[in-house]
């Protein structure tokens, strides 16, 4: 009788994604395409994923122009991902890989967990993808396969010690580790899925306790915490030659180091002015909180010196990069034109 890793294994042939950073019966021939495609899949979907993917490895095609290229060079290639410190990272460690390992990436998981912006999944995943070795990586889909194939019903976050045990040992049972990483990733994210999971098109369904309980749409079990809701203004300061004022975020977070037009989360005018506070409202999420942003605007010449910013032509917009929360915001005040 097939044991779960060769049924898995069975249907990921015929049935598992084609994507850039794959490649089927062993190891990606480049870990720097699977480290990238790793750093941008966290938080982010498959689907936004692959066009800024084949962008950023056309104008960054190994490590090494990575690791040379200019910050801001890297950050806006990245813009629109959101999640900006993933790049920061991501520059940071193209350096460590370049100068201390003479642009090769080290096989060892615990050595991979020593650069910058890889944890405990992306070493994992790196390990698993691009060396083709029995580590495994544990994400939202990976969970959701475990913990209904064996009918665990406890929140998740109680029973991660369990859930990574036996992640661990299918992926050690496997005959080709790569495959079987993405062979589980692909039947979480296409059958195995959160809502109205297609069980009866499951190679598992003999072996899920879920299945046979009828449980499968009630497990996981994910406790969710409580949004934190935040509003602030967002000023569009004009001056008499159309020239909007931009500054650079020195805030430290993971907006650091973007092109921003002014803001606050206070709700709070600046310095005394002819402030016209508008009826435009832009509405973002972060990881942690929701926020909301009303436009305020102003026609001034000079802003206070410690903004430390500029005045930029909004045709000048596109070679800055934005966040995606700014991007809403320049759109909402009228400047989409300006970054096609």
């Amino acid at each position: 009788m097939k044991t779960v890793t060769e049924k898995l294994l069975k249907w990921y042939e015929k049935n598992g994604r084609d994507l850039p950073w794959r490649t089927k019966g062993g190891a990606h021939p480049s870990p720097y395409a699977v480290w990238v495609s790793e750093i941008m899949l966290q938080q982010t979907t498959v689907k936004t994923v692959m066009p800024f993917f084949d962008r950023f490895m056309s104008r960054f095609p190994t490590v090494e122009s990575l690791a040379a290229a200019p910050l801001d060079d890297v950050l806006l290639m990245w813009q629109g991902l959101g999640y900006y410190t993933r790049a920061r990272k991501l520059h940071e460690a193209a350096k460590v890989v370049t100068e201390q390992y003479g642009g090769r990436f080290p096989a060892s998981r615990a050595e991979l967990a020593k650069l910058p912006g890889i944890g405990a999944y992306t070493s994992a995943s790196v390990t698993a993808f691009a060396f083709n070795l029995p580590e495994s990586p544990v994400d939202g889909n990976v969970i959701r396969v475990v913990t209904r194939l064996n009918g665990w019903d406890e929140p998740t976050v109680e029973i991660m010690d369990k859930i990574n045990a036996c992640a661990d040992a299918l992926i050690k049972a496997a005959a080709c580790p790569a495959d079987y990483a993405s062979a589980i990733m692909d039947l979480g994210a296409t059958v195995c899925t959160p809502k109205s999971p297609q069980c009866l098109l499951c190679p598992l369904r003999g072996d899920c306790k879920a299945f046979k309980d009828g449980t499968a749409d009630k497990i996981p079990v994910i406790v969710k915490l409580k949004r934190d809701a935040r509003r602030g203004y967002v000023f569009l300061i004009t001056n008499a030659k159309g020239e909007v004022f931009l500054r650079t975020r020195s805030e430290k977070g993971l907006l650091h180091g973007l092109t921003e037009f002014p803001w606050n989360t206070d709700e709070t005018l600046p310095f005394p002015a002819d402030w016209k506070i508008t009826r435009k409202k832009v509405k973002h999420v972060f990881t942690h909180f929701d926020l909301t942003l009303t436009l305020v605007a102003l026609t001034a010449d000079a802003v206070p010196a410690d903004w430390n910013g500029r005045f930029v032509s909004p045709g000048n917009f596109k070679n800055f990069p934005f966040s995606t929360l700014m991007r809403k915001v320049a759109d909402k005040g009228g400047y989409k034109s300006f970054f096609a």
